[in-house]
């Protein structure tokens, strides 16, 4: 096999060990960029020309479906065809759909492809406020017990110390009604593919049987992610041999809510204690002074001890930032970003905006499209949201009033509730999102009284319309950036409350928001900037103590501003408005983007004379300076 020779002569030397433990038990624990990939292919390779194992004989299991056929494509680049290479589920229905009628007599059945339809009316009986919440949410809770092989009768005894998003009575009560639901259909979900396969070969021992004599060795990719539902099904497919290859890294360990657990990979060599134990720590992804960072804050982490070792050159150092407000920060990474990609031509899709929750993309939204700058938004733009999705289609059919009143009726019908503390992700993000509808309206309103419903939505889809499909600088969070690599990350917002989060009664585990920081350095190939608003109320991440730059040296912060009373009228004021119109129709957008009216107002009281009075302006960061000052100043000092 040349292509395999050829292959393995570009291994490096812990990666040809990993490629010649050819019989298991082996874990290979590999960091991130360490080219895990690369290995695990030549060593099912390995196992097929070494005639340990026929290519019908093994099956790799891997997280998504792209990766399987990424492994294939790979394998077949090697000469090595026949190898079994799917998804935890992909494998189960696999086998299901094999075995389980001639050993049951029962028909297998159908896949539900969304829980949501069964979880939808029953949502709907549930009390307010809870009736609001996203049906993602409420599937979401299902598949947490059913990924831990908790049935409704178990709910209540083995919650722990979790929190359900939404009392637990209640939640049981749906658990219950869809479980009920989906068994009068007679179809089957995607939990109930992995525990049907384990309760097949639990009580059909001719059905394990026919699976141990079809496949004899496994290979487990991303192992730090499996749970306790997968586990199950894994060792039954084993049996009482030991032919299994995991491959992880218990750094990136980041879905504890599926019920991911590190122990998996962790407790390995205590299940095989003579296992075949090999780290990749050569990292072909980022340069030193990225995984300096990194390194600094794996001392913390603690489990299988890696430090990462750069193979690329030499790169500039990360920049860690500490700047006056929110929207400071935002602006000061439009600005890093046209940079780079004017000055330094990194391209506009190798650049990522990572943010802990989906609420923290609308601000990103909105500067990049008032910048002109094309996005792309991973996990759902802001008007794709549920919230703003469900009062753009109330507002297609609207009740009388103005905009803004119209708005809060709506949202208020949605269960806003800005006093609400909520404990889960999505219910942050939705409550966030009704709010800022709501100040988008206001905004609208005081800018246009006469304008109606359907000039909002227009002037929604023109202030959100430089998100483009698969171009422009992305915006996703940490979770949806696993497996990813980027030329330049920015990791905004480092406070204490943000990463580790905390909302509500809910506070997140701070070894799992240390594994997301993790995650979200090492995406970085070249470029990384960390950054954080200071304020009387902000506090800085406790991970940036961890790496040495909470305080870092040369960080400015803006002086407080002296007591401003402001108040309407006057020439500087009539002048500012009558200039910011005609700006926007120049510029293609509303008014209210170049400047609000309290903005204005601002100005028109503090008369500034240069650049750096202007920038003590509320509202006023580096990109809208550069864009206007001189502009403003002119019609100041023309009064």
């Amino acid at each position: 096999m040349p292509a395999l020779e050829d292959a393995f002569a570009r291994l490096n030397g812990a990666q040809q060990v990993a490629a010649l433990a050819v019989r298991g038990p082996v874990a290979i624990v590999a960091g991130a960029g360490t080219g895990k990939t690369t290995t695990i292919t030549a060593r099912i390779a390995q196992q097929v020309a070494t005639g340990a194992f026929e290519a019908s004989q093994i099956l790799a299991v891997t997280f998504t479906d792209k990766a399987a056929r990424g492994l294939k494509r790979r394998l077949a680049s090697l000469e090595v065809e026949g190898v079994q290479a799917r998804t935890f589920h992909a494998a189960a229905l696999w086998q299901l759909s094999g075995l389980w009628t001639s050993h049951t007599g029962e028909s297998l059945p159908e896949v539900l492809d969304h829980k949501a339809p069964l979880i939808a009316s029953l949502a709907n009986t549930l009390p307010p406020p809870h009736k609001f919440l996203p049906r993602r949410e409420l599937a979401g809770e299902i598949e947490w017990a059913k990924n831990r092989m908790i049935s409704p009768s178990e709910y209540l005894t083995e919650m722990g110390d979790h929190e359900p998003p939404i009392p637990a009575e209640l939640m049981l009560r749906v658990y219950e009604g869809y479980e009920r639901r989906k068994h009068a259909m007679g179809r089957l979900d995607f939990e109930d593919m992995l525990g049907l396969a384990v309760r097949l070969l639990d009580e059909h021992p001719a059905a394990a049987e026919q699976v141990r004599t079809r496949l004899h060795a496994f290979t487990v990719d991303e192992f730090q992610d499996v749970n306790p539902l997968q586990a199950a099904l894994l060792d039954r497919w084993l049996g009482d041999r030991d032919d299994l290859c995991v491959v992880g890294d218990d750094y990136q360990t980041i879905y504890a809510f599926t019920g991911a657990s590190p122990e998996h990979l962790l407790g390995f060599t205590e299940r095989f204690p003579d296992a075949t134990v090999v780290r990749l720590e050569q990292n072909y992804r980022s340069t030193p002074e990225v995984l300096e960072v990194a390194n600094r804050l794996a001392t913390r982490m603690g489990g299988f001890r890696k430090t990462l070792r750069a193979t690329r050159p030499s790169g500039p150092p990360p920049v860690t930032l500490a700047v006056p407000s929110e929207e400071a920060e935002v602006d000061a990474i439009i600005q890093a970003v046209r940079r780079l990609h004017q000055e330094e031509a990194v391209p506009l899709e190798e650049i990522a905006v990572l943010y802990r929750i989906n609420a923290r993309s609308e601000p990103f939204e909105e500067a990049f499209a008032g910048a002109g700058i094309s996005y792309q938004v991973r996990d759902g733009a802001f008007l794709r949201r549920p919230g703003p999705r469900a009062v753009l289609q109330r507002l297609k059919d609207p009740s009388g009033g103005g905009v803004d009143d119209i708005v809060a009726t709506i949202t208020d019908q949605l269960g806003y509730d800005p006093s609400a503390h909520p404990d889960s992700d999505e219910e942050i993000t939705r409550q966030a999102d009704l709010g800022r509808m709501r100040s988008l309206a206001a905004e609208f309103a005081q800018a246009d009284p006469d304008g109606d419903a359907a000039a909002f939505i227009a002037e929604l889809s023109g202030r959100f319309s430089a998100e483009s499909s698969g171009r422009g600088v992305n915006l996703l969070t940490y979770h949806r950036a696993k497996g990813l690599e980027f030329d330049a990350v920015f990791l905004p917002r480092l406070l204490d409350g943000e990463l580790p989060f905390r909302s509500g009664r809910a506070k997140a585990d701070p070894d799992e928001e240390r594994r997301l920081f993790y995650v979200g350095i090492t995406r970085a190939r070249r470029h990384l900037f960390v950054t954080w608003p200071t304020g009387a109320k902000a506090k800085p991440s406790p991970f940036l103590d961890e790496l040495g730059v909470a305080r870092p040296a040369g960080a400015r912060t803006r002086p407080p501003r002296s007591a401003v009373t402001v108040g309407r009228g006057g020439d500087v004021y009539d002048r500012l408005k009558g200039w910011r119109l005609k700006r926007a129709q120049a510029d293609g957008v509303p008014a209210y983007v170049v400047f609000n009216n309290r903005t204005l107002e601002e100005i028109a009281e503090r008369k500034p004379k240069d650049w750096a009075d202007l920038a003590a302006v509320s509202g006023i960061g580096p990109t809208k300076l550069e864009r206007y000052g001189d502009e403003v100043l002119a019609i100041v000092a023309s009064g």
